[in-house]
């Protein structure tokens, strides 16, 4: 079997690739198929060119970090570019910012609660504001909701 190998690296890097592709599909978390395009390459690349195993190595080093980090910025551009709303997915607080409600009780030392929904979240102000006030989410501190008097 060593002796197959050494007479046809190719073999061995695409056989790589394809077990590193399949890997993938059980995990599925990205990396693994960078990894599987890269030994798939090296072997394409080994069967053209009569490399060292030196070589195939570090290409295959190689090509699976650029292929990684070609990924990533592909990525990091896409989230970039991705609505508000879907950045703040599963973060409750931050989608209530800029949102404007009415108190249905007074802030009493710039401390009190504000209904948002079927639910009630603390807020502060830095004034004290009457009930049917209407009132604008400024910030959000943990799960505290800061407004202020909306004019």
């Amino acid at each position: 079997m060593t002796e197959l190998i050494l007479a046809h690296p190719h073999i061995f890097w695409l056989s790589l690739g394809g077990l590193l592709l399949a890997a993938e599909m059980l995990g599925g978390n990205g990396y693994l198929l960078w990894s599987g395009a890269a030994a798939i390459v090296t072997g394409l690349l080994t069967w053209l060119l009569p490399l060292g195993w030196e070589w195939q190595g570090a290409l295959f080093a190689v090509l699976t970090l650029v292929a990684a980090w070609l990924w990533w910025r592909w990525l990091s551009g896409r989230i970039k570019r991705q609505p508000r709303a879907d950045r703040q997915l599963n973060q409750r607080g931050q989608q209530l910012l800029g949102q404007r409600f009415t108190l249905d009780a007074p802030l009493v030392n710039g401390r009190g609660h504000i209904r948002v929904g079927d639910s009630s979240w603390p807020a502060v102000s830095d004034s004290d504001l009457p009930a049917g006030c209407p009132v604008e989410v400024i910030a959000v501190e943990g799960i505290t909701l800061k407004i202020r008097e909306r004019r």
